[in-house]
Order: structure tokens, then C-alpha cells, then sequence
């Protein structure tokens, strides 16, 4: 297997599950821990999105190596 197709398939999963902690956290749907200054701020639901997308785009890309 090529190194550099399970290293990106390896970050693209890595940063869909912190994007999807983002979005779970910024829109209050996942508010853990309880002090956290990016619980309920919408901001933070945004660049998990990013952060999820380029994630699937890095899974994809990975899996065409």
C-alpha cells in the first residue's frame, strides 16, 4: 500500500471526526465538556464543516491513489 494514500486517508478521518466534534459542539448538540468556550457558538459549527469537508476530500483523494 502507498504511504502517502494511508496518510491521507488517515488525516481525511481524522478531520471529519474533529469537524463533526466541532459542529456537535458549536451548534449544542454535543456540550462536553461543560466549559467549553465553543459550546452554542456558531462560528466554531462553521469551520467544522470545513474542517468535515476537507476531511471527505481527503478520504476521496486518498482512496484514488
Amino acid at each position: 500500500m502507498n504511504p502517502a494514500r494511508t496518510l491521507l486517508i488517515l488525516a481525511g478521518c481524522l478531520f471529519l471526526l474533529a469537524g463533526l466534534l466541532f459542529i456537535g459542539q458549536g451548534t449544542g448538540y454535543f456540550p462536553y465538556p461543560r466549559s467549553s468556550f465553543m459550546i452554542s457558538e456558531r462560528p466554531w459549527a462553521y469551520r467544522g464543516a470545513g474542517l468535515a469537508v476537507t476531511g471527505v476530500a481527503a478520504i476521496l483523494l486518498g482512496r484514488k491513489l
